[in-house]
């Protein structure tokens, strides 16, 4: 199905904070692509006290909106250190988190999580906010991950499958330009690990792949003449697995966010292999939201 978002908007950057590092390392990652992209960026802290109010005190609600815009206030200060000219609003919300993120997010922005707030138990791990975040949203967001320690690659890596994955990689394509790096576009080929006829089958559909691959590549050369683009497909029995290797190798990796239906039927979840990209990356990910029926995708 053909993605619902047709070319590549950096018209703003809003960013989730809760107090946590991976929270304050996001807000400062996201303040560099808002640098990168020359738009402001926004800083929102989701506060849920409308939905505590029932349960709580009014002196207890009143301390979390203390405590939410000394949040706010003090990565407000950390962003304008690190980037003085840049033009950063606040925002303090009473709803929670997830529909905190996605309403400023807009219909046009782009929406930065860390890779886990307050709530988390593993740091490798994904926070449900992050995953609620990426799973509902309508625009593109990006899960900050492996960035600590870390020198620019100089390479932008997308994932691609098909013709459907051309506004994915034009995202890429920006990424890339505005970076001054690479791009690289990668197409996994999932295989079964039994032999067989399915085996013999996804060999006899070699060519429409590679077709589908080229067609893609061709596409994002003529339209970025400048970029250095390269191409390449793999087989395997892991297409997370080859991904998150890839990941090792890029400062960013964008991807599209097909979704399939939950089992409960209640919505639609991220694919198996986002949602396993999304915990284990070791770059940040740039997820391009997408509806489609495509529910037995791989990603």
């Amino acid at each position: 199905m053909e993605s619902t978002i047709r070319t590549p908007d950096t018209s703003s950057v809003t960013v989730g904070v809760d107090g946590s590092e991976p929270a304050r390392r996001a807000a400062l990652w996201a303040a560099g692509e808002a640098v990168r992209r020359s738009c402001p960026l926004h800083i929102v802290y989701g506060a849920d006290t409308d939905g505590r109010a029932l349960y709580v005190s009014a002196e207890t609600i009143e301390k979390v909106r203390a405590a939410g815009r000394e949040i706010l206030d003090d990565t407000a200060k950390a962003v304008a250190a690190e980037y003085p000219g840049l033009l950063v609003t606040a925002e303090f919300s009473r709803s929670d988190a997830v529909t905190t993120l996605h309403r400023a997010g807009g219909l046009h922005g782009t929406i930065v999580v860390g890779s886990r707030g307050l709530g988390g138990f593993n740091s490798l791990m994904l926070g449900s906010v992050g995953l609620k975040a990426a799973a509902g949203a309508r625009t593109p967001v990006i899960v900050v991950r492996g960035i600590d320690g870390t020198e620019e690659r100089g390479t932008v890596l997308a994932a691609v499958r098909d013709a459907d994955d051309l506004v994915c990689a034009r995202y890429a394509a920006q990424e890339a330009e505005l970076r001054k790096a690479s791009l690289r576009l990668l197409h996994v080929w999932p295989v079964f690990q039994s032999p067989g006829n399915a085996v013999t089958l996804l060999d006899e559909t070699a060519g429409e792949r590679a077709a589908a691959l080229e067609a893609v590549t061709d596409a994002i050369r003529d339209e970025f003449p400048d970029l250095t683009v390269e191409s390449d497909a793999q087989k395997s029995t892991s297409v997370a697995g080859v991904l998150v290797e890839a990941s090792r190798r890029a400062d960013l990796l964008v991807m599209g966010g097909r979704r399939a239906p939950s089992l409960l039927g209640l919505g639609r979840n991220l694919g198996r292999a986002t949602h396993s990209v999304l915990h284990h990356a070791d770059c940040p990910v740039l997820l391009i939201p997408r509806e489609g029926t495509d529910s037995g995708s791989p990603s």
